[in-house]
Order: C-alpha cells, then sequence, then structure tokens
C-alpha cells in the first residue's frame, strides 16, 4: 500500500508540464509510445486479467480507420471516416476519465485510388498543446488540442506531386525541437519534409526515394541525434535540424515493396522486417567523427517466398531486439525469436493468433513481461524468452469488426497510458484500466 502510494506519488513528481496541453510522463502522445519504441514503462500494473473478457471503464462510438489512439494528459484522440452525407476524415478528441466527446474536426477528404478504404492510417501526435494529424490523401493539419480549432494545414498531395502509395500515406508525423518531420514522399527532393511546428513553414527537405509506410524515428549515433527513416528502398540517416544527409544504406527489394514496419534500435544495432523482402540487420558506426557514418550489413535473410519465410518477415507488426535476440510476427502470424548476431530462428510458437495471412500482433514491453494484442481483439500478457513463449494470461479486449483479407481484425495499434489501455475497432473506443488493485 505505503509503495504503492509512492510510486504514484512519484508519477506526479516526475510529471512535466507543457504550455497549453498537458503532457505528464504516463503519456502515449504518439505512435509506439512516448520514445516511439514500443516500451511502457509505468509501475502497478496487474499480473493478471480478472476474467476471460474485460470489462471496459468507458467506451465512445467512432467510425471506421485504422489509427490508434494517442493519450496526452485528460485528452484522447484518434482519427476516423465518414462517407455520408459526404466523404470526410475526422479528428476526434475524448475526455481520458469519462469517454465525453470533447471535440471532433472534420474535413473533406475523397479517397482516389486507395485500397483499404476503411479511414486514416497515421496515429496523432500531441506535442506542446498541439495535435498534429496526417490523413490518409496527404491532409497534414495542425490543431490546437485543447479546443480542435485549426492553426495551420497542408494538403501534401497537392503541394508535394506525392506518388501515392496503394494503401494511403501511414507514416505518423514525428515532433523533434521545433521542428514536425513527415515521410512525404514527394517529387523533386521531398521524400522527407521537416516543417515549422508552429508556422508550418518549409524548414528542409530530402531524399529521393519514394515514401513508404514506416514512421521515421529519432536515434543517438555517435554522440548525435539522427533522424532514421526507412523509405521504399533506401534506410536512411539525416541530422534531423538540418536534413543532411549522414548515411543512405540501399538495398535490392522486389517488385512489390511493403515497408510497414517501424525501424527498431538496439544500442549499435538497427533492424527492419518486411512482408516481401525479409530482414535486414544493421550495425551503426559509433566511432565519434564529424558526422554518423554509413552502417555496415550485419544480414540479410529473405525465404524463398511469402509461405516459406527466413528470419522474419513482417507486416503491420513492429518486433522489438531485446540483447542478443530479437521478437517478432512472421507474415503468417507465427511468433518467432531470432539470435541478433545471425538471424538464425531460436523458436516460432503458433498458439498466440490463428495463422493467416498478413497476421498481425502489436508487441509492447513493461518491465520483464510483453504485452500482445492479437488482430483478434485478444489482450495477452507473456514471457518472451530464449528459452521460449509462456502465456500468462489472456482476456479479449474488444472485438474485431475491420474487413481485413477475409476476416475480421483489430489492426489498430493500443495505447497503454496511465495504467489503463485504449484500443479501437470501427464502432468504438473502449478503456479498459490495468491498474493492480490497491
Amino acid at each position: 500500500m505505503m509503495w504503492m502510494r509512492f510510486v504514484r506519488i512519484a508519477g506526479f513528481i516526475l510529471a512535466f508540464q507543457l504550455p497549453g496541453l498537458p503532457v505528464f510522463a504516463a503519456d502515449w502522445p504518439q505512435w509506439r509510445g512516448p520514445n516511439r519504441d514500443g516500451v511502457w514503462s509505468e509501475m502497478g500494473i496487474i499480473d493478471r486479467f480478472p476474467a476471460p473478457k474485460l470489462t471496459p471503464r468507458w467506451t465512445a462510438p467512432v467510425g471506421p480507420g485504422y489509427t490508434g489512439p494517442t493519450v496526452a494528459g485528460d485528452r484522447v484522440f484518434l482519427m476516423d471516416r465518414q462517407t455520408q452525407p459526404k466523404q470526410v476524415e475526422r479528428v476526434l478528441c475524448f475526455e481520458r476519465e469519462t469517454g465525453k466527446s470533447l471535440w471532433t474536426y472534420p474535413y473533406d477528404c475523397p479517397y482516389n485510388n486507395v485500397q483499404f478504404t476503411l479511414g486514416p492510417r497515421a496515429s496523432v501526435t500531441i506535442d506542446d498543446g498541439r495535435a498534429y494529424s496526417l490523413g490518409t490523401m496527404g491532409h497534414l493539419q495542425c490543431l490546437d488540442a485543447a479546443k480542435g480549432t485549426l492553426i495551420w494545414g497542408k494538403d501534401l498531395g497537392k503541394e508535394y506531386k506525392i506518388q501515392r502509395l496503394i494503401w494511403g500515406i501511414s507514416a505518423s508525423p514525428l515532433v523533434d525541437g521545433d521542428r514536425l518531420i513527415v515521410q512525404v514522399g514527394g517529387a523533386d527532393g521531398a521524400c522527407l519534409v521537416a516543417f515549422d511546428k508552429k508556422t508550418g513553414a518549409e524548414r528542409w527537405r530530402a531524399g529521393n526515394d519514394r515514401a513508404s509506410y514506416s514512421a521515421p524515428i529519432l536515434i543517438q549515433q555517435a554522440g548525435k541525434p539522427v533522424l532514421v527513416c526507412w523509405t521504399e528502398r533506401t534506410i536512411i540517416g539525416l541530422d534531423p535540424e538540418t536534413g543532411r544527409i549522414y548515411w543512405e544504406y540501399r538495398y535490392d527489394a522486389g517488385k512489390t515493396v511493403m515497408n510497414v514496419a517501424t525501424p527498431v534500435v538496439d544500442h549499435s544495432r538497427l533492424f527492419v522486417s518486411a512482408f516481401f523482402d525479409g530482414s535486414i540487420m544493421l550495425k551503426l558506426d559509433e566511432r565519434e567523427g564529424e558526422a554518423p557514418a554509413e552502417p555496415r550489413l550485419m544480414w540479410q535473410r529473405r525465404g524463398e517466398s511469402i509461405t516459406k519465410t527466413d528470419s522474419l518477415h513482417s507486416t503491420i507488426t513492429t518486433d522489438y531486439i531485446d540483447g542478443d535476440y530479437v521478437y517478432g510476427i512472421d507474415s503468417f502470424s507465427q511468433l518467432r525469436c531470432l539470435k541478433a548476431e545471425n538471424g538464425d530462428r531460436v523458436w516460432e510458437n503458433l498458439t498466440v493468433t490463428p495463422r493467416e495471412r498478413w497476421g498481425t500482433v502489436h508487441l509492447v514491453r513493461n518491465g520483464d513481461r510483453t504485452w500482445l494484442f492479437t488482430e483478434r481483439g485478444d489482450l495477452i500478457i507473456a514471457m518472451l524468452t530464449p528459452a521460449g513463449y509462456e502465456e500468462i494470461s489472456r482476456a479479449k479486449l474488444i472485438e474485431p469488426t475491420t474487413q481485413g483479407v477475409g476476416r475480421l481484425v483489430c489492426w489498430s495499434h493500443p495505447a497503454f497510458a496511465y495504467r489503463h489501455v485504449f484500443a479501437r475497432n470501427d464502432r468504438e473506443l473502449v478503456c479498459v484500466s490495468l491498474a493492480k488493485p490497491d
């Protein structure tokens, strides 16, 4: 009891407040959490689920979409799409404690030449009292996070002559300092563009490759901040302040490029995995010098086909590195553990979710446990170690309602914040407490 009270008090002491909307250490303010690494650092979390089906603290009606929720202060943010009486995308804001709708920002957005048309893909990024949204067709908005009013907006499709991806624009915007960085995929060296986060003015552009669906991340390399982005056929490292390209690793990709997962970094290793092209592990050069140097290839592995895979062929799932091992979901739902040094398989588990093409499980780490959210709407507490997969507890969090490839799925990444989990399908947003009883 006393320890739990100390943890709660310490959490508020460690919290930091920014102008406008407060942002606390318990927030999940962007794609895959505070550091975009799928790590949930809160304490006082339950060890097992109390029942086979979780009871929501609240639910709120929403429309279709793939956007995962984000949480900042007392608010939850999401995007969806409506087709009647006309086609609009919407940015939604709810009260975190009750699920009450606080504001909705709709804008006209007809979908053209896009597959999987249910709705937006990219999570809303919250920073310094502003909400940054990016729609399927390239509408970039900066909204007042408290009021829902437009501060600035851009139609990236028109302004940057985007060669649009078949599954739409998906990579969540990234805030770094006073810049908002977006994988645009535009013409004239505008694969990546940094905007002034307050005004929307272009600060820099870089890269000539086409865009992918993968969200950019920030890392430290050789004592310097480096922006890492996985584009269509290149892994690229840049100076986030100027857009100067430090290094590019270009590889031989197949005809169909499906780079969805976010790059993951553990110390000096950088890992990416794709459905058709398999896995690449790079060794980052950590020698301190004038600029971070080009990484070297540790290994690259690709199976004979999408059914006879080698290493990992991930789809929507972002894998993770833990010490000398990589854990992730292969192209047909197989949970695998690999040796980080060479990609050799240590074990495979087929019990997490049924075998399906483009099978998806989102992995979030909390301490020594991994929380797995399956496309069937199950939430699992497990231990993933080199010895194998140990399932501790499983419960139904939300019903799958999205029509995937011949099945109903939940493909949206959940948010873990304030000792709660927030998840969505095409009908509702749910909030469930994961707090250990006092």
